[in-house]
């Protein structure tokens, strides 16, 4: 029996025993994890999911944080600018063994949701709530500031922030290199923190 699952915007397909290496998980080494969005089960009698199958779950035992290979960015720009630039990336990953492939009852297992992780001392983006009036009274207007007050900020780059869990200009100006380098949803610029901490001042 196998099993298409999702997770970091990718989909995998796996059964019982495989290794895998998806993107990082907010997970320490020797946890069990379990995977909720399966697309689809295969096996006797297939099952495909609209979008996902109702109660089935892939589940899977953290084997060790990791880095892939490194990739080489490398920019040139001819004629009147003649610049070019290098850089190297390693993506951070999680490796995991799948230990089991459950078709329903993935509610009750009592097995903790593999989810990203999120940079210490940013608020991991909440579950989508069913309701989208639900989501807006979950979050309340006042404790958000004007993100595009911040010059090179606009409303999508709001957008983007809010979904790594920053909506303040405290929240900003507390990042450190590191939890920056760990946002996946926008890459933030320096000047946008040293002005979300004049800001922050009022």
């Amino acid at each position: 029996m196998f099993a298409v699952l999702k997770t970091g915007g990718k989909q995998y397909k796996v059964q019982a025993g495989d290794m895998l290496r998806v993107e990082k998980l907010a997970a320490d080494a020797g946890e069990k994890v379990q995977f909720n969005d399966v697309l689809m089960l295969g096996g006797d009698a297939p099952v495909v999911g609209a979008p996902f199958v109702a109660g089935a779950a892939v589940q899977a035992e953290v084997i060790e944080q990791v880095k892939g290979d490194k990739v080489i960015h490398f920019v040139k720009r001819r004629r009147k600018h003649s610049s070019k630039r290098t850089k190297g990336h390693r993506q951070k990953l999680t490796l995991v063994k799948i230990t089991d492939i459950l078709t329903s009852g993935a509610d009750k297992s009592g097995v903790k949701v593999a989810t990203g992780s999120a940079p210490a001392g940013v608020a991991a983006p909440a579950a989508k709530p069913a309701k989208k009036a639900e989501a807006k009274a979950a979050t309340p207007a006042a404790a958000a500031d004007d993100l595009t007050q911040i010059t090179g900020v606009g409303p999508a780059a709001v957008k983007k922030l809010a979904d790594a869990g920053i909506v303040s200009f405290a929240a900003l100006a507390a990042l450190s290199d590191e939890q920056i380098a760990a946002i996946e949803t926008i890459k933030v610029k320096p000047e946008w923190v040293e002005q979300a901490k004049e800001l922050a001042k009022g």
